[in-house]
């Protein structure tokens, strides 16, 4: 049993060596925080081709990713980013993904591209 979790331990030792030293090279990276902004732009740009966001929609949520970015780029300024500002930065994020789902599922559309919102539909 002794020599069992003996090589247990060497064995998760072996896997969890690497991934804690590449947090302690950079305690600054997010990974995590940059992936989603490139799922919460490519969200905005699916909803502009469809026709779901208006232009005025999307330059709107366009804006809000730049803040989140921005606040991004301030808790990295110091060479590393806290709890605290990864729990800001997830609180954000979680706001703009609300924002993006609500312009996508609300009546303005532009389904023809023309930049101006199409009228909604008459009730016959």
């Amino acid at each position: 049993m002794k020599r069992t979790s003996g090589l247990l331990v060497a064995v998760l030792a072996a896997f969890a060596l690497p991934v804690m030293a590449q947090t302690a090279k950079d305690p600054a990276a997010t990974p995590g925080i940059d992936k989603r902004q490139a799922n919460q732009q490519q969200r905005i740009e699916q909803g502009v081709k469809s026709g779901e966001l208006t232009a005025k929609e999307a330059a709107r949520l366009e804006k809000g990713q730049e803040h989140v970015q921005k606040m991004e780029d301030k808790a990295k300024a110091d060479g590393k980013v806290t709890a605290r500002e990864r729990e800001r930065l997830q609180h954000a994020q979680n706001q703009q993904s609300k924002q993006v789902y609500r312009e996508k599922h609300d009546r303005q559309h532009d389904r023809n591209h023309d930049g101006r919102k199409d009228r909604p539909a008459r009730a016959r």
